[in-house]
């Protein structure tokens, strides 16, 4: 069983910069491969980026060069560096973990861009 609690939400204005967080509890962190979607408001859940238990990582078209995904196996945590925000990046980010059949999420947090 892994359990997911992000962190690091807020308020910021267009432009800015948040670095979101997720640590996740459990044992095997470091063979899950991790991933950030997000749910606007009135949006369906939409997948960000993946980063694979090797590092590799994959990227949304929509958020390709401003955003940055990292993981410290050694803290049991994933971290989602997200620059240069736009309004239309405001939604609940959730955390992601997945294991051939094995999958856990964490409740989310909320980033609202906005001036």
């Amino acid at each position: 069983q892994v359990q997911l609690v992000e962190s690091g939400g807020g308020l910021v204005q267009p432009g800015g910069s948040l670095r979101l967080s997720c640590a996740a509890s459990g044992s095997g962190f470091s063979n899950f491969a991790m991933a950030w979607y997000r749910q606007g408001p009135g949006q369906q859940r939409e997948w960000v980026v993946t980063i694979t238990k090797n590092g590799d990582t994959m990227y949304a078209d929509s958020v390709k060069g401003r955003f940055t995904v990292s993981r410290d196996n050694a803290k049991n945590t994933v971290y989602l560096q997200m620059d240069n925000l736009k309004p239309e990046d405001t939604a609940v980010y959730h955390c992601n973990a997945r294991l051939f059949r094995l999958e856990y999420w964490g409740q989310g947090t909320q980033v609202t861009v906005s001036s």
